[in-house]
């Protein structure tokens, strides 16, 4: 049994070390230190940050308070986008990466997933730890807070069409009649 249990954690270094040649390995140097502490989420002794705008749109999604023109809307956007990062209607960037890069940033990410349910579950009863020490509470305002930034994002979004608005004040495929609101 214990054997078992100790198997992906051998598994772990011999994994970074044929990670190390590939081009994902800094990108995994990096992940290992935050993967092995996630027991502090846990314990709530370190708390994911909310940026103020999503913080803002939880509080009024639907404020429009100083968006009377096009450029302060796709401001208002540029901002949740910086914290949401881009919007499903954006085409990805092209990275330049190869498959080789793509396919050992994917092992890198496994890699860490199984550092952190590793470090993890050496948590007994991790649920209601996490329930306790108000981690799970965080949690739930995390996402509510990320919930709330994208309605506002879809919002403005729509907004912007309404007024006429050019992209990012508006979805990426909408192309405005005639001239555009500024």
């Amino acid at each position: 049994m214990l054997q078992d249990t100790m198997r992906p954690l051998v598994l772990i270094p011999v994994l970074a070390m044929l990670l190390s040649g590939c081009g994902g390995m800094g990108a995994f140097g990096s992940g290992v230190g935050a993967a092995a502490t996630a027991p502090l989420d846990d314990l709530n002794l370190r708390r994911e940050h909310i940026p103020t705008v999503l913080l803002q749109a939880e509080a009024n999604p639907y404020d429009l308070r100083n968006l009377d023109q096009c450029s302060t809307i796709g401001a208002e956007i540029a901002r949740l986008d910086e914290a949401l990062g881009p919007d499903t209607d954006e085409p990805p960037a092209p990275d330049g990466s190869t498959l080789g890069e793509r396919a050992g940033d994917a092992a890198s990410e496994a890699a860490l997933g199984a550092i952190r349910d590793a470090a993890t579950d050496f948590i007994p009863g991790r649920s209601w730890i996490r329930r306790l020490s108000g981690a799970e509470q965080h949690s739930r305002h995390v996402q509510a807070a990320i919930q709330a930034g994208r309605m506002r994002r879809a919002f403005l979004k729509g907004v912007g069409m309404n007024r006429n608005c050019a992209p990012p004040a508006a979805p990426a495929w909408f192309r405005p009649r005639g001239r555009s609101q500024r």
